[in-house]
């Protein structure tokens, strides 16, 4: 059975009024809105600093570009002399995590679990805000290790708009 032609027309006017009043707009039939691509790794800025406890490290990522690009939603931490990079928690494959001009992105590392005797101590930790970037290298010192990075089953969470939410999902993923 198909609709007639007044009904196709009230159902297309609903759509548009309900998509103009949630912010979104539709792009013409037969077409698809532009998605946005890949950051540009020299329009980022990555940074790391202490994560406020022993083996935690907080990391950031800003678009310093002059448009919205994406980057992967699981930030890659490695560690000088491993092999492998830092689990994501919870567990999640990669996806886009969409970086509007100016915006942040915030994760939480562990490099090591609380009370941790076993793994390796490195003297830096690599980030990249997407696995095709090389990324950025931290010395021990910067993200408030010292005396070194000891590595046991790295973890790190996905990107999230603020330091809390990034620090929040840590403690959750890690009790």
């Amino acid at each position: 059975m198909r609709p007639s032609s007044a009904l196709t027309a009230a159902l297309t006017a609903t759509a548009a009024v309900a998509l103009t009043a949630t912010g979104v707009t539709a792009a013409p039939a037969g077409t698809s809105a532009p998605r946005p691509g890949i950051c540009q790794e020299q329009s980022l800025s990555v940074s790391a600093s202490s994560g406020g406890q022993r083996s935690v490290a907080r990391i950031a990522v800003t678009n310093r570009g002059g448009s919205t690009c994406v980057v992967d939603r699981i930030p890659t931490v490695t560690f000088r002399g491993l092999d492998g990079s830092a689990e994501a928690v919870p567990p999640a494959t990669s996806g886009p995590y969409v970086l509007s001009p100016g915006e942040h992105g915030y994760a939480a590392v562990r490099t090591a679990a609380p009370g941790a005797t076993e793994g390796h101590v490195v003297r830096t930790l690599s980030v990249a805000a997407d696995p095709s970037h090389h990324g950025v290298t931290f010395g021990a010192a910067t993200v408030g290790m010292g005396r070194g990075i000891q590595v046991w089953e790295p973890v790190t969470t996905l990107w999230h708009t603020s330091r809390a939410a990034a620090d929040r999902a840590l403690a959750d993923a890690t009790r």
